[in-house]
C-alpha cells in the first residue's frame, strides 16, 4: 500500500514539469546540427564553419572542419600552431611532404593535436566523415 503515495507523487510530478522554453537570446546563442551553414565544395575538400574569428585574418580564431569520406588535404603547412579536437569519425594525420595515405595515423574522436607552425603535414577522412575544432592564431 505504500507504493499509491509513490506512484501518485510521480504522477503529479510528471504532469507539473514545465514545458522546454526557447532561452532568452540576451543570454546566449546556439545553432543545431543542421543549422550550421558548412562552406566549402566536400567534392573537392573539406567543410569548414567559423565559430569566432577569421583564419584569413590576423588575430585568434576557431573553426568546424568536417573532412567529407575519402577526402585527404595536400601536405601543407601553417603558419603559426593550430590546435585540434577531433569531434566526431577518426581523422587520419600523416607528416611530410611526400603524400602518403596509406600510412597515416587514425587519431579518433575526443583526441587533441596540436600542429606545430611550418610543419609538414597533411590529413583528412578514410570510410568516415571526421569532424574537428581548430583553434588557432590567424592569418593561417
Amino acid at each position: 500500500m505504500k507504493m499509491a503515495p509513490m506512484a501518485a507523487l510521480a504522477a503529479i510530478t510528471t504532469l507539473a514539469a514545465p514545458a522546454s522554453a526557447q532561452p532568452d537570446p540576451k543570454a546566449l546563442a546556439y545553432k543545431l546540427p543542421d543549422q550550421i551553414a558548412w562552406q566549402g565544395d566536400p567534392v573537392k575538400g573539406p567543410l569548414t564553419y567559423a565559430l569566432w574569428g577569421d583564419p584569413a585574418k590576423p588575430g585568434p580564431y576557431a573553426i568546424l572542419v568536417k573532412w567529407p569520406p575519402h577526402q585527404m588535404s595536400r601536405p601543407h603547412t601553417h603558419p603559426n600552431d593550430r590546435h585540434v579536437y577531433v569531434i566526431s569519425g577518426t581523422w587520419w594525420v600523416g607528416t611530410g611532404q611526400t603524400f602518403s595515405p596509406d600510412t597515416t595515423m587514425p587519431i579518433p574522436a575526443g583526441s587533441v593535436v596540436t600542429h606545430f607552425a611550418r610543419q609538414w603535414h597533411y590529413d583528412g577522412a578514410k570510410d568516415e566523415a571526421a569532424v574537428l575544432e581548430i583553434t588557432g592564431e590567424g592569418p593561417q
